[in-house]
């Protein structure tokens, strides 16, 4: 064979020859690298991605000299190598070389089926692939003499030339074919599509063919040795006698098994030393490697040859199973598992998931907002859903746009799915707070809740109480009860979270505002809570009523009365909370939203309300209308309703002081955070501290108990941030509220602004949607300008943030660099942070998604 020193861009894949990823591709290097550990590698040649590019110029490259590497009459084939095969590329072509003499010598060698198999074979992939011809003029039953020389005949007749019968004309438009196919508009645009660069490079591989077909045991066929799904061990693939490629997978009614099965014929069975070398290959990329491969091979006449391995395709759940297993049989270290581990990806564990392997029937797409899978009747309304739960029924809500009144049958739904809105829409934050997958921005779909139908974008419709099944992770609606797949917080998983938080250097909280939500986040190991959002507490059906009583009482003696009836309510729930976090903080925020969220805004709503409380109907009427604002987030909310009905704030201290001194008789002492909300001004915190510590004092002479507690501030308007010094001295902590911050710093309202971000994140307006990546040009300025005054004011005082941000890793980059002591985020967000935070304290470079090797 000739050697390849003297030929430009063409390099012959040896153990030393000067293959990398970056220059020739993914699967150039990776051939090399099963050659250096001894596995029976076909004779390849490797094109650069510069190469390839001339070819598509027009540049042609000498292949007389490259085939004569392969020796005489040679049969090779052609087979793209991207960086990442994720990005695509044009397809194989197998056989090049087939001529009418190479079909004559091996009718002789081989036999006339196989020599007509392989001969028609090449000539429809040259003819669809490279002459672009129509293939419904190429399709064959069989492959018989006949059927060869009618495919020669139709090539003729339309490309008006007989078949080409040089090799070396045949490898030359096959290599401008593949090159122009890669760098043509389409395709392009999908790479694209698929987040690569439009420049991308491509290179190609050129490998001598082991035929699969022919006399003695031939054939081909893929294996593999863990499960894709679940990541267990366990032997899957097929092998397909007289086959080629990957037949074995496109025709496995007429496969072999690999292991033995009872469902029919196996390899192990057949050829048991070929298959118990497969096994010993497939151990040997493992630890050489370090990595499980998916192996194609091929066997020829009874020698076995592998063409190629790429990384098994793996779910979220198996890529977390893998890396553990790699990590405890000393493969890998602990830290290159964790670096493997894409932190988004752990949130499709700590949920159920729609079965990769099941069939979908999609009904309807929209934005997958959060995570998880549910199935469920549909309901078209927060009572119906209740009725739903009550009755023991899951039920999937849909709605145009969830508001505030949907907040409890969100809290029984299994899952929600909106018309309208974005990843940061209320239906969006309040899903994933509660752990529930969440569809919005459906908009290809119609609810016609006067007529208790949901139309779809082919006109089906569907009716209260049809089953349906919701993807969170995926953005779509199922038809019918979908194969569902368990959370996978199994052995595997809290492995890695122990790993993460050793390496962890920054602590992670948890938003939890039930006691369910703290159990949850004290099951996903969260360091405490860093927001406990009182309000929700109140949306109980129980306490809304004693709400709207407070809502309506004359005056603050009134309110107070009414206010000791909630009392109880919201001592017990804080007990339960520091009960569940027993030796963890636990950061309570005071009441924040605007009254007029208790408040129905329908007619047939004020009705009812009028009629529970007895009241006339034009009284409520006229209270709901003297609460409504034209701009309710920026107006009667917060630390300025705390100030202006202060019983409020009174009555949650209380609640809290109270719950410390019973939750301490149990446990170690209890030291609660209250922290203030909505505060811009110095003297807003005064007035507020003020009456917590009498309240504080007042406590510990009727209970005769002495007890601490820390006040602090939420930080969540551009002035908090700006007189964070003055604020400081006042607080022992500030907890900067993105979300809010992050709105006030914009002007934009993060309910509405998923009407037009796709369209300014798309023009470059935004590197990225701040409601979801947080923007640490503006946003980040205020909290690193609040972060350095507030220490300076106040030395060692606590900073952290709570808003929907805390769950994100480039957050978490900002936070660790700004000196941040915690983030916040919800509960099922808490291994996310916890897995980032790790791999950023490790320094780790994360791996592709997808990769070769």
């Amino acid at each position: 064979m000739r050697k390849l020193t003297d030929i430009v861009d063409f390099t012959e894949i040896t153990p030393d020859a000067a293959i990398t990823a970056d220059r020739h591709g993914g699967r150039a290097k990776c051939l090399q690298r099963l050659i250096r550990i001894d596995l029976p590698v076909p004779h390849t040649v490797a094109l650069s991605f510069e190469a390839v590019h001339r070819i598509a110029l027009g540049q042609m490259p000498d292949t007389e000299a490259l085939l004569a590497v392969f020796g005489a009459a040679p049969l090779v084939s052609v087979r793209p190598s991207s960086q990442d095969p994720d990005w695509g590329g044009p397809a194989s072509i197998l056989n090049i070389g087939m001529n009418d003499a190479r079909h004559r010598a091996l009718c002789d060698t081989h036999g006339e089926a196989a020599a007509n198999a392989l001969y028609l074979r090449f000539i429809q992939a040259y003819a669809v692939h490279v002459a672009r011809l129509d293939p419904d003029l190429f399709e064959a039953e069989g492959s018989s003499a006949e059927t060869v020389r009618a495919a020669l005949a139709a090539y003729a007749e339309e490309a008006e030339e007989p078949f080409p019968q040089d090799p070396a004309r045949q490898l030359l438009e096959v290599l401008r074919s593949m090159a122009r196919a890669w760098e043509g508009t389409t395709a392009r645009l999908l790479r694209q599509a698929k987040g690569a660069p439009a420049e991308a490079g491509l290179g190609l591989v050129v490998q001598q063919m082991a035929l699969g077909l022919g006399p003695e045991e031939s054939g081909s066929g893929v294996i593999q040795f863990v499960d894709g799904t679940t990541g267990q061990r366990r032997i899957t693939g097929r092998y397909l006698g007289q086959s080629q490629g990957r037949d074995a997978v496109s025709r496995q009614k007429q496969a072999l098994f690999l292991t033995r099965d009872p469902r029919g014929p196996a390899l192990e069975d057949r050829c048991p030393d070929l298959f118990a070398r497969l096994k010993r290959f497939g151990e040997t990329c493992r630890i050489n490697l370090r990595e499980e491969m998916q192996i194609e091979f091929t066997i020829e006449a009874g020698r076995l040859w592998v063409l190629d391995a790429v990384r098994v395709q793996r779910s979220a759940r198996s890529a977390v199973r893998i890396a553990v297993m790699l990590a405890d049989e000393g493969i890998i270290a602990r830290e290159e598992a964790l670096a493997r581990i894409e932190p988004r990806a752990v949130s499709e564990l700590l949920h159920s998931q729609v079965d990769p392997t099941g069939r979908r029937h999609v009904i309807a797409q929209g934005i997958a907002a959060s995570p998880g899978a549910a199935v469920g009747r549909l309901v078209f309304g927060s009572a119906a859903a209740q009725a739903s739960a009550a009755r023991g029924e899951a039920c999937i809500l849909v709605r145009r746009e969830t508001t505030p009144e949907d907040i409890r049958g969100m809290h029984v739904a299994a899952g929600v799915m909106t018309e309208r809105g974005g990843m940061t829409s209320h239906a969006a934050v309040i899903a994933r707070g509660l752990g529930v997958p969440c569809v919005v921005g459906v908009s290809d779909m119609r609810l016609n809740r006067r007529d208790g139908v949901l139309i779809t974008s082919d006109g089906r419709k569907l009716h209260e109480g049809d089953i349906v099944t919701l993807d969170g992770t995926n953005g779509q609606a199922l038809l019918g009860e979908a194969k569902m797949l368990p959370p996978a917080l199994d052995d595997a998983f809290h492995a890695l979270m122990g790993w993460a938080e050793a390496a962890c250097d920054i602590g992670v909280r948890a938003n939890a505002d039930t006691p369910a939500d703290a159990e949850t986040a004290r099951r996903f190991g969260a360091d405490g809570i860093g927001l406990c959002r009182t309000e929700h507490m109140f949306f109980e059906h129980d306490r809304l009523t004693v709400m709207h009583e407070m809502i309506f009482a004359a005056g603050p003696e009134d309110r107070g009365t009414v206010l000791e009836r909630l009392l109880p309510m919201q001592r017990s729930d804080f007990i339960r909370l520091f009960e569940i976090m027993q030796g963890l903080p636990v950061c309570i925020r005071l009441f924040d939203p605007p009254l007029h969220e208790f408040l129905p805004q329908s007619r047939e709503g004020i009705r009812e309300l009028a009629d529970a409380l007895d009241l006339p109907l034009s009284d409520v009427t006229r209270r709901v209308q003297a609460l409504s604002e034209f701009n309710p987030m920026l107006g009667m909310r917060g630390v300025r309703l705390g100030i202006a009905v202060p019983e409020i704030y009174d009555m949650q201290a209380r609640a809290i002081f109270e719950a410390t001194i019973e939750a301490s008789r149990k446990g170690q002492p209890i030291v609660p955070e209250i922290m203030i909300p909505l505060v811009s001004a110095m003297r807003e915190v005064e007035l507020v501290k003020t009456r917590i510590d009498s309240l504080a004092a007042a406590v510990r002479t009727e209970r005769g108990v002495d007890f601490a507690f820390r006040l602090g501030v939420m930080v969540e308007t551009p002035r908090a941030a700006l007189r964070a010094g003055d604020i400081a001295q006042h607080a022992a902590f500030l907890s900067f509220g993105t979300n809010d911050l992050t709105q006030m710093t914009y002007g934009l309202s993060r309910d509405d602004a998923g009407r037009f971000m796709g369209s300014y994140v798309k023009q470059g307006v935004f590197a990225e949607d701040p409601f979801h990546v947080l923007d640490t040009e503006g946003v980040g300025e205020l909290l690193s300008i609040g972060a350095e005054r507030g220490r300076k004011a106040r030395p060692g005082i606590v900073l952290s943030i709570c808003g929907e941000h805390g769950g994100n890793a480039d957050s978490i980059a900002f936070c660790r660099t700004a000196g941040f002591d915690y983030v916040s985020c919800s509960p099922f967000r808490v291994p996310v942070a916890r897995l980032a935070a790790a791999q950023l304290a490790l320094g780790a470079t994360r791996r592709p998604k997808h990769g070769r090797y």
